[in-house]
């Protein structure tokens, strides 16, 4: 038997990159699978192309999922919580609407869609919390002042979330992948990926599998254990003080 059989997860974000190999690899554990994207369309795309019947796609509101997930599949185990969009520039000339627009998407949807499973998780007296943040979030980047702080606050966020609902054996953990080989870090070319490869003791970038298998590793019962921590899938990238 599978180490995720009779669990459901949801996955904020599942469509593609990283959040689809999380889908996948969850899938694989045997887990049923909610996840979301931007449209109803693309979440039902992004279901389907799975083809299997353990998946199914929502989009709107945290509130709004979270009911879906609750009324059609009865309950929810595991919240991925991925889902996150970049406006880099310096903060110098950084507009107000980009900064709103990454802090609510990264952090502030990441809270709302916890606390629409609040009540849930505290009624099954158990439960998974697993928000991916990113290696910037602890070390901070130039030009990336909005997603730096927003992933950062995902930490704190989490470490709150572990204090609050620890007593309900519901546990909150953190994911920080570094460079990852995704449609984002694509756009920046291959010269900035071949600097990445060279700042990491692993000589690589990530893959989005490489994140997969620890959030399956968090959702899973061998973390019971595990609460309120950071784990850097970042090729060691982080032990210098970033690149």
């Amino acid at each position: 038997m599978s180490e995720l059989s009779g669990k459901v997860a949801l996955v904020t974000g599942g469509s593609r990159g990283i959040g689809r190999a999380i889908v996948k690899t969850l899938l694989d554990g045997g887990a049923k699978v909610a996840l979301t994207a931007t449209t109803a369309e693309r979440a039902a795309g992004a279901a389907g192309s799975f083809e299997s019947p353990g998946v199914r796609g929502y989009a709107g509101t945290a509130k709004e999922v979270a009911e879906g997930v609750l009324k059609d599949f009865g309950r929810c185990d595991i919240a991925v919580l991925n889902a996150g969009v970049t406006r880099d520039q310096l903060a110098l000339g950084m507009p107000e609407e980009d900064w709103d627009l990454v802090l609510d998407t990264n952090l502030k949807a990441a809270f709302q869609m916890v606390q629409a499973l609040y009540r849930s998780f505290m009624k099954q007296r158990g439960g998974r919390i697993i928000a991916i943040s990113s290696v910037v979030g602890l070390t901070g980047n130039a030009g990336q002042t909005n997603y730096a702080a927003s992933k950062g606050g995902l930490v704190s966020l989490m470490r709150s979330f572990a204090k609050e609902l620890g007593s309900r054996n519901v546990t909150a953990n953190v994911v920080a992948p570094g460079f990852i080989a995704t449609d984002m870090t694509r756009n920046l070319g291959d010269e900035v990926a071949q600097l990445a490869a060279k700042a990491t003791p692993l000589k690589r970038i990530g893959t989005p599998e490489d994140v997969a298998a620890v959030v399956r590793f968090l959702a899973s019962d061998a973390a019971s254990y595990v609460t309120g921590q950071v784990i850097a899938v970042d090729g060691g990238m982080t032990l210098g003080g970033g690149w």
